[in-house]
């Protein structure tokens, strides 16, 4: 299929289902720099990321979680919004996407200037207390972690999702770690870890939002997390039909209406290319 028919069945759908959920994965930042966790067959391309348990339970795990977080986080300060980011906001003012629930960190849509965006796995642009709940700017720790840790912020490390980086091949005992100065509790980024939970009213917003939406847009996931996995479920007993741009497999690939393995960057700007021109 080539890009034109592939647009052409995609403006199709979005005429007959004007009203869209969209939801994103870590294939829509890929432009941007940002690594995906998967392959196109879905399986997973890197070493495991930090457990949420591991996390809480052991210094040494948060030690070794800020060292890399150290390095990648200045990467991920300063990336910017892909083209299918921008497209996706333009489709919001278009009055096309009515609620966009992404399972990305990188806080790129708002960037872009997506307003309706439901953060389902958090934002690592935020840092909070887990016992008391004070928030801090994910910028002020690194401030803090630099002037007290001036050797690692000479490291330089391969880029990894989340704003983590490759250094695995370190000393991380002497690191300091940067506690709560309210009550002296654990700081972590204000997104889900693996094996954490979604908070219960973020599933909740989410899953409201889809109620209210005719169809369901996927962009740049492959699924095999249930979280996102979990609203084609939703959508396919709504009876609300589903496209994904992905290039490679979904776990949802059965349930789809339609599935358009493009580049992103290609067809949601053409998208909204397109549908702008029909409003003009």
């Amino acid at each position: 299929m080539g890009t034109d028919k592939a647009l052409q069945q995609l403006t199709e759908f979005v005429q007959r289902h004007p009203r869209l959920l969209v939801l994103t994965g870590a294939g829509i930042s890929a432009s941007s720099g940002v690594p995906t966790y998967r392959d196109s067959h879905g399986r997973w391309q890197r070493k495991p990321p930090v457990q949420h348990a591991d996390f809480m339970a052991e210094r040494t795990t948060r030690q070794r979680f800020w060292a890399r977080n150290l390095v990648g986080w200045r990467f991920m300060r300063d990336a910017q919004p892909s083209a299918s980011h921008y497209a996706l906001a333009e489709l919001e003012q278009q009055g096309v996407v009515q609620h966009l629930v992404t399972q990305n960190v990188d806080g790129l849509h708002q960037r872009a200037g997506s307003s309706r965006v439901i953060d389902l796995h958090g934002r690592i642009d935020r840092v909070r207390c887990q016992s008391c709940g004070a928030e801090y700017p994910r910028e002020t720790i690194q401030q803090w972690l630099e002037q007290r840790n001036p050797a690692f912020t000479r490291l330089a490390g391969a880029i990894a999702p989340d704003g983590d980086a490759d250094v695995d091949d370190l000393d991380y005992s002497n690191l300091q770690v940067c506690d709560c100065e309210r009550c002296g509790g654990v700081l972590k980024p204000d997104a889900v870890f693996f094996g954490g939970n979604v908070p219960t009213a973020v599933v909740a917003q989410a899953a409201d939002a889809l109620q209210q939406a005719d169809a369901m847009l996927i962009v740049g996931s492959s699924l095999m997390i249930y979280s996102g996995f979990r609203f084609c479920r939703w959508a396919q007993e709504q009876g609300k039909p589903m496209v994904a741009i992905n290039q490679g497999k979904t776990r949802a690939d059965d349930m789809l209406a339609l599935k358009l393995e493009w580049p992103c960057d290609v067809l949601l700007p053409a998208l909204a290319m397109v549908l702008k021109g029909y409003r003009n």
